[in-house]
């Protein structure tokens, strides 16, 4: 299937509610059903021949087959390291998960998270399995992935070294879904080598769909309490911790019982009223089900006789959750993690939550991979997004008007590249106001004249950039970019509020002239020039473009080929005889004269060819407005090596686009025809 083509197909199919988390995709086309049943009836134990207990599925460097760590490595099933092995057992809690030989904490953190939310651990780990009687050694879980959920499947073969799992693992010993998790998502991304060093934010998302914003408290912006509780009303999940300064920081208990190098969660922000003024409260959870603040405001602390009854809170319990003050918060943690969920992953009816708008698109060298502002003649050609805002947001409480959104730009599957050497782009983005016509890709001489209203915060190697903006109500243009240009890449930008984008379509055509409108100079040109039967074929179009354009020394050219000459015959031929008469060889005349006209105008440097750069420009010239899937794919197949393009080949070109966008019309006329006839007989 074409890259077009699979695009329509994966709308249509999103559309129909493929791809949602209750109706994920099957990773690799594998079913877990279907191998379950498999596997039962033939009493044979899962093997998965798409992740094999193998050298290949530990890693490519550190972790691969003559690494000295992987000596002595053996692949066994739960059953044959002890006795009674268990799925989950007692709930899935925070010792289910211990490091082992991988540098994966960020992704470890990330699932410690889940068990504090019972409604979010479902959506990732499914229920109804165990070691039990319908044991077929299969397993599967479901990741979010650059915009929609996939649900993967694994056998329960793995990694062990002297007796022990050699990744993540219970701390009892008998619990497994913890290390068959981290084998799931080991197999998404390529391999386990491939889950070393990343960020938490990045399991946060795969494991929620949520997008993720992290704040650094000292930097904080000055509504960051406002942000806080307006991501707590729309259901977002919110992690803090603090720095620790060495290793033996790690999970050090300070003197007011918080715990150094931990993971919290903020569950509440409140203001209550206090000797006259309001106080800012916050209410954390330590996931360990104990230890608590100590200080101002914590359970049972002389702060709440002063507050009214009906603001006070039920705080005496010994159950890691506990109240403190905004300000002491601020001084005593390092960074604040908000990850907004998607509606459909909230259950309750008390939130609010934002709505998703999620676009697919692709860096290609020579063609959409334009690099940052540093390169103006280039940037204009990476994929452009327009975002329209149409609301304020309805809070009485922010002195600031304006549509609050978060912005993330995600580069896809660059783990899986690691084992090639690849690792992740450096990528950001800028945001513009806009105003005109959403179906034009803006070209270079805008991105000159207009300054950026926002952008990322930085341009940086990580998986993914998200910043959270309040604009003003109207249009705004996204450019997505790697640093430099020419980086091939696919990402995935997502807008989280309550707005949406448009990309269109657009061309124009010229009509073909009668017989009688040619001028009386091109009637004893034509009559020269086709011979006898006053008809030109497309291998005498061959002989005369070939013939004029030899004798051009301003451009270059390797000669038109049969093959074109007769996709502009096809194009000019409305008689349908396979030949050109007189009205339809002026028409054609002309048209490779103006694009001549356009090819030499747009040959900036009259090196006699023209680049992809330079492409865009002229095409834009010639009345075709393309989006960036279709210009990919004539870089494609139109361009040189060096991303050059030559007369006779920009000519087939933009003859190919003609004839696609008529047969287009066509079809639209048929359609509408048809509907009207449907109507009519109705």
């Amino acid at each position: 299937m074409s890259g077009v083509a699979l695009t329509l197909a994966k709308k249509r199919a999103r559309a129909a509610g493929f791809g949602t988390n209750a109706n994920a995709n099957k990773y690799l086309n594998q079913d877990y059903e279907a191998l379950r049943s498999q596997c039962l009836s033939s009493g044979q134990l899962f093997c998965d021949p798409a992740f094999p207990a193998a050298p290949e599925s530990l890693g490519f460097k550190e972790l691969g087959a003559n690494s000295y760590k992987m000596k002595g490595v053996q692949w066994k099933r739960p059953g044959e390291l002890c006795s009674k092995p268990q799925f989950i057992s007692g709930g899935a809690t925070k010792t289910d998960i211990c490091q082992g030989a991988l540098g994966d904490c960020w992704l470890l953190a990330a699932i410690a998270s889940l068990t504090t939310n019972s409604d979010v651990l479902g959506r990732v780990v499914p229920s109804n399995q165990d070691f039990g009687s319908g044991y077929a050694g299969i397993f599967h879980f479901q990741f979010w992935q650059f915009g929609e959920w996939v649900d993967v499947v694994i056998d329960d073969r793995l990694p062990v070294k002297d007796g022990k799992l050699l990744f993540v693992h219970s701390e009892e010993g008998n619990e497994f879904w913890s290390a068959l998790l981290e084998k799931a998502y080991a197999k998404v991304n390529g391999c386990y080598e491939a889950l070393s060093g990343g960020s938490t934010s990045e399991g946060f998302e795969d494991f929620t769909g949520g997008i993720a914003e992290s704040y650094e408290l000292r930097k904080a912006p000055a509504n960051i309490f406002q942000i806080i509780q307006k991501a707590l009303e729309c259901g977002s999940l919110l992690g803090c911790s603090i720095d620790i300064t060495s290793a033996a920081d790690s999970e050090a208990i300070t003197r007011q019982k918080l715990v150094k190098g931990h993971a919290y969660s903020l569950t509440g922000a409140v203001e209550v009223h206090y000797h006259g003024g309001l106080e800012k409260l916050v209410r954390m959870r330590n996931p360990w089900g104990q230890v608590e603040w100590t200080g101002a405001w914590s359970d049972g602390s002389p702060e709440w006789n002063s507050v009214d009854p009906s603001e006070r809170p039920n705080a005496n319990a010994e159950d890691g959750e506990f109240w403190m003050s905004f300000s002491e918060f601020m001084q005593q943690y390092s960074r604040i993690e908000i990850c907004t969920l998607t509606p459909d992953a909230i259950t309750g009816d008390s939130v609010k939550p934002w709505s998703v708008c999620n676009y697919s698109s692709t860096w290609r060298r020579g063609s959409t991979a334009g690099g940052c502002r540093n390169n103006p003649n280039t940037f204009w050609m990476n994929p452009q997004f327009v975002i329209k805002l149409n609301e304020e947001d309805d809070d009485p409480n922010d002195n600031e008007t304006g549509c609050s959104l978060v912005v993330g730009l995600i580069q896809k599957n660059r783990r899986r590249l690691r084992k090639d050497g690849e690792d992740m782009h450096t990528i950001g983005y800028a945001i513009y106001e806009f105003r005109g016509k959403t179906d034009v890709h803006l070209d270079k001489n805008f991105f000159l004249t207009h300054a950026q209203k926002a952008r990322s915060e930085t341009f940086i190697n990580l998986r993914e950039v998200s910043t959270r903006f309040k604009l003003l109500p109207g249009e705004y243009l996204v450019v997505p970019s790697t640093f430099e240009p020419n980086k091939d890449g696919d990402f995935c930008l997502r807008v989280f509020s309550e707005k949406q984008t448009e990309t269109h379509l657009n061309c124009c055509f010229q009509e073909t002239v009668s017989d009688s409108e040619v001028d009386a100079n091109f009637v004893a040109l034509f009559k020269k020039l086709a011979g006898s039967d006053m008809m030109i074929s497309a291998v005498e179009l061959r002989l005369i473009l070939n013939k004029i354009i030899a004798k051009r020394t301003d451009i270059k050219t390797d000669s038109f080929s049969l093959n074109t000459c007769r996709v502009l015959v096809n194009l000019m031929d409305d008689s349908g005889d396979g030949k050109l008469g007189m009205g339809e060889f002026a028409t054609l005349w002309k048209k490779v004269q103006k694009y001549l006209d356009i090819y030499k105008k747009n040959d900036l440097d009259h090196s006699g060819n023209i680049s992809t750069t330079e492409l865009r420009m002229a095409l834009k010239e010639a009345g075709f407005s393309l989006n960036d899937a279709i210009f990919q794919l004539l870089v494609a197949r139109y361009a040189d090596s060096d991303l050059t393009i030559d007369f006779d080949d920009f000519v087939a070109c933009l003859m190919r686009l003609e004839l696609m966008f008529r047969e287009w019309d066509s079809i639209q006329y048929l359609l509408v025809y048809a509907i009207i006839r449907v109507s009519k007989d109705r």
